[in-house]
């Protein structure tokens, strides 16, 4: 019973995880595909392209700061700049019927940024009530100790009493890593959108 309750807090706590790394890889996608519309768009999308790279820069500054103990920042509204890319975008005088798909693409793939954004913000919030981890650890607590109660003392017992603590308490510290996308020792790696930002307004 211990190993299916831990088994599916597990399983729950690493669904979140996965489902914040996937859309952090998404938007490193839709940034270089956003940055490539707007290149072929034309040259008046220059300094749009560059407060694109302004945005993301600062994205990835305040979710995963270098150099400081500074905790990650997930707050949407001090990240609004790609909202202001949006309304840059809509406010172009497309010449053609090529520069009015490229301006559609343009928004769409800014709105799904956007809608990423929102996804990354949820999905880092936590999946594993408060209440239902006490209870558990409680739970566990009390099962470990009437083993120990009432097992004979000696190396053996001892022995594996501590191993299977270890192994209740190394599955707890995933689901609590897992359950903090964004800080810890297991986190959601910035890369995808670290490589994106060094090819922007190539």
């Amino acid at each position: 019973m211990s190993a299916l309750v831990l088994g599916l807090i597990t399983a729950s706590a690493k669904s979140s995880f996965d489902d914040v790394n996937i859309a952090v890889k998404q938007s490193g996608t839709q940034l270089l595909a956003l940055d490539r519309t707007l290149a072929r768009y034309g040259p008046e999308t220059g300094e749009i392209r560059k407060g694109l790279q302004h945005a993301v820069g600062a994205r990835i500054e305040m979710i995963w700061p270098q150099g400081s103990s500074r905790p990650a920042s997930l707050d949407p509204m001090r990240a609004s700049g790609v909202e202001g890319l949006a309304e840059a975008i809509r406010s172009l005088n497309p010449k053609d019927d090529s520069q009015r798909v490229l301006q559609a693409r343009a928004l769409d793939l800014a709105e799904a940024l956007l809608q990423d954004r929102w996804l990354t913000v949820i999905g880092a919030s936590s999946s594993v009530p408060f209440p239902f981890l006490a209870v558990l650890l409680f739970w566990l607590t009390i099962t470990f100790a009437s083993f120990g109660l009432f097992a004979p003392r000696n190396a053996l017992v001892v022995s594996t009493l501590v191993v299977c603590a270890v192994s209740v308490g190394g599955a707890v510290f995933l689901v609590l890593e897992m359950d903090g996308p964004f800080k810890g020792v297991i986190k959601v790696s910035a890369e995808p959108l670290r490589s994106a930002y060094a090819l922007l307004n190539q």
